[in-house]
């Protein structure tokens, strides 16, 4: 077996350019050591614990790092409850307890929010919150976030002779002034800045070397020193070079047949079959409880009636594991962070199993949400089948995200739903609306330059016409008509001229009503006589037809429909037969005796007097009947009113 002291180095200078630079022979060398590392190691192996075994020369045969030459008077101090500096994983620490140092090195790293309960259950905004963050959707305004953070020690890899006993570590956990009652520290993390919380484990953990345990990094005591590695001590050549390192050791991991990877940790294949055989508390009969409580948290309770509102759950893997029966002492120590991994790789065989890209035959989708906080919290969401299917296992943060405002898109430069009045000489001639033998129609939008100057485009057939029988500025008499408002003599009759040119023309000298507005749509007809009618609403042309038209208003223009309807002479008979259908429609009803019968429904029985009704019924005043009578008598009186006289 390789040794980190032995005659054939394990680092080499390779190995500082990444794992696809490293050759074969010395990757095999690596491997073998790492997965003995692995194996030898009662938690999870994270990959900067891994770089520590093989950099700073951790012994298997039980001593760990008791036998390097480390300096132990360097390594940060941590006090339980209190504020401390960033301590990734990997970190060699001092545990302050008041009397003997208690040394450790940090194996797993968690967020413990308060708001997370007992039983794992997460607020959405918790789930992907950045550190510092307040309540949903605030993210906090400070310069230097913290962030409380629950941290796994193993108060056992310098060996035993810088432990403490297991009656000095039971007296510890017992008072919980220095370590909580499961033998871990909980600490108010505050970061230099909120780039430095978003920092991934390697790269803290790399900046975390450069920097707090710079003087250990570069000790001339260590099997290779990086500086050797290099080839000097410039801050970007090591920064790289650690990188480098780093990503060797997590190939060397990644690419093991024996090794299995959660992220950034490694368990042995063998140690998660044993897991899932056993019976016993957070064996195999508890994983697959977990599994099937996260698939279903979501669920919906059936209901006969109504639609079910989309929900979704979220569960931290680290206390729901507390939840179970018999877990509380193999949750001590460093028998946490082993049981929180094993969890999490037996939801990810579920979901990969068991589901199309997460989503579940009950309708549910289940995804990994935080990766950090409570241990990794999973999201449950039903129905599932509404969002984009992506990576289940990339934290995606949603519970977060669902908290934020909606960001509002800009808003997509819509055309206008009526076009833009023409511009030129004319001012837009408008739209032929009819042109036959005895009359020429057309529509056209009123312009400021119309009510200002008194005058009003004609269409080139009609100056055509006009050209051909009247001369060049023939005088023309104009009929004006408004719709439901009474005008002045002066406006109902005026006489105007027409200026004609070789392609257009326009009426002069009309006077306007002063409460029109611009975009007004008005309609025009000419017709065989010397007449020009104009109307706004509804135009009487002399001796021909009517013109009538509606008027609609879209947003801050108003102009007229394009929906026009020809009354001609022959319209006052179809109004009057909609007029005698309501009447006969309404005296049928007013005939009936309109009583309630057993079928809810009026009696249909001819009455048999005023206020008598059929022989089953007696004295009544109003009946259903009698109101659905009078109401279609009102209708027919009002459409004989509307449309009657304009006939």
């Amino acid at each position: 077996m390789s040794d980190p002291y032995g005659d054939r180095a394990l680092l080499t200078s390779a190995m500082t350019k990444g794992y696809d630079a490293v050759p074969d022979q010395e990757r095999e060398r690596l491997r073998r050591y790492l997965e003995a590392v692995v194996a030898a190691r009662s938690a999870p192996v994270h990959t900067a614990i891994a770089f520590n075994a093989v950099y700073f020369g951790y012994d298997l045969g039980g001593d760990g790092y008791g036998g390097s030459l480390l300096c132990l008077d360097d390594f940060p101090v941590i006090t339980f409850g209190e504020c401390a500096p960033v301590l990734p994983v990997g970190a060699m620490v001092c545990v302050a307890t008041g009397s003997e140092p208690l040394y450790a090195e940090i194996v797993h790293r968690e967020g413990a929010h308060s708001e997370v309960d007992a039983l794992g259950d997460v607020p959405a905004w918790v789930s992907g919150a950045p550190a510092g963050a307040e309540g949903p959707g605030r993210p906090g305004d400070g310069a230097a976030p913290r962030r409380r953070e629950l941290l796994v020690p193993d108060l056992h890899a310098f060996g035993p002779a810088l432990s403490l006993s297991s009656a000095q570590l039971h007296r510890l956990r017992t008072r919980r002034r220095w370590i909580n009652e499961d033998g871990h520290v909980v600490v108010d993390v505050c970061y230099p800045s909120r780039e430095a919380a978003w920092r991934d484990d390697l790269t803290a953990y790399a900046h975390h070397l450069l920097t707090t345990a710079r003087g250990q990094l570069l000790s001339p005591f260590v099997p290779v020193s990086l500086a050797a590695l290099v080839g000097g001590t410039h801050d970007d050549d090591l920064r790289a070079g650690l990188l480098g390192l780093l990503d060797t050791v997590q190939g060397a991991l990644n690419s093991s047949a024996v090794v299995r990877t959660w992220g950034h940790y490694a368990l042995t294949r063998a140690s998660l079959a044993d897991c899932w055989q056993d019976t016993g508390p957070l064996g195999g009969d508890d994983l697959r409880s977990l599994a099937a409580a996260v698939e279903r948290a979501a669920t919906p309770a059936r209901r006969r009636y109504g639609l079910t509102a989309p929900t979704a759950v979220y569960t931290a893997v680290g206390p729901r594991l507390r939840g179970f029966p018999g877990a509380t002492e193999l949750l001590k120590g460093v028998g946490y962070a082993a049981a929180v991994c094993r969890a999490n790789v037996a939801l990810a065989d579920v979901v990969q199993g068991e589901s199309d890209q997460g989503l579940f035959k009950n309708g549910s989708r289940i995804t990994l949400d935080d990766a950090f906080e409570g241990g990794g919290v999973w999201r449950c969401h039903h129905p599932g089948e509404t969002e984009t299917p992506g990576d289940p296992f990339a934290p995606a943060g949603r519970g977060w995200t669902s908290t934020l405002p909606a960001q509002s898109e800009p808003e997509a430069e819509l055309d206008p739903v009526d076009s833009s009045l023409a511009d030129g000489a004319s001012l837009g001639v408008g739209e032929l609306l009819r042109n036959d033998g005895k009359e020429t129609v057309w529509r056209a939008p009123l312009r400021l330059a119309h009510l200002i100057e008194g005058w009003f485009p004609l269409h080139p057939y009609v100056v055509e016409e006009l050209g051909r029988s009247r001369g060049a500025c023939p005088r023309l008499c104009l009929e004006l008509d408004h719709v439901g408002e009474a005008s002045g003599t002066k406006e109902v009759t005026q006489d105007v001229t027409a200026e004609l040119g070789d392609e257009s023309g326009r009426l002069t000298g009309i006077a306007w009503r002063h409460n029109l507005g611009v975009g007004v749509g008005v309609g025009v007809g000419v017709g065989v006589g010397v007449g020009v009618g104009v109307g706004e609403g509804r135009g009487r042309v002399t001796g021909t037809r009517a013109l009538r038209f509606v008027r609609r208003r879209t947003g801050r223009n108003a102009r007229l429909s394009d929906t026009y309807e020809g009354l001609s002479g022959g319209s006052g008979g179809s109004v009057l037969l909609i007029v005698g259908l309501l009447g006969i429609g309404g005296c049928v009803l007013v005939s009936r005796c309109g009583g309630p019968t057993q079928y809810h429904r009026p009696c249909r029985r001819r009455r048999i007097g005023l206020f008598a009704r059929c022989q089953d019924h007696g004295f009544t005043l109003v009946t259903v009947t009698d109101l659905a009578g009078l109401a279609l008598f009102g209708l027919a009186f009002g459409v004989w009113t509307l449309f009657g006289a304009a006939g």
